[in-house]
């Protein structure tokens, strides 16, 4: 299961990794994120150990959601070593997302 990453703990789940990350920035209301949501919760479970991957609720953390300039979800951000190194932009099949972890590992 992803970690749910909100305003309070990005700096320290995101930031301050050791490990590649990747978050994904959803909404309830959005219909291509409920989509996205159970695949990127499958590579949490895949990843364990290896990359942290959580899920930011854009209605419930503004400040993260307007740091990144987030304006259309789901938005998939790929962090290493506290900085945006890969992103993607709406549902994909899983093995994009696989392959840009991949890259970072």
């Amino acid at each position: 299961m992803a970690l749910e990453i909100t305003d309070s703990n990005f700096e320290e789940l995101v930031l301050k990794a050791d490990k590649p990350v990747l978050i994904d920035f959803w909404a309830e209301w959005c219909g291509p994120c409920r989509m996205v949501g159970p695949v990127v919760d499958e590579i949490a479970n895949e990843y364990e150990g290896k990359a942290v991957v959580g899920k930011v609720n854009v209605d419930n953390n503004p400040d993260i959601s307007v740091r990144f300039g987030i304006r259309n979800i789901p938005a998939l951000l790929f962090f290493k070593n506290g900085e945006i190194v890969d992103k993607q932009i709406g549902a994909v099949p899983k093995s994009v997302l696989v392959e840009k972890l991949d890259k970072q590992l």
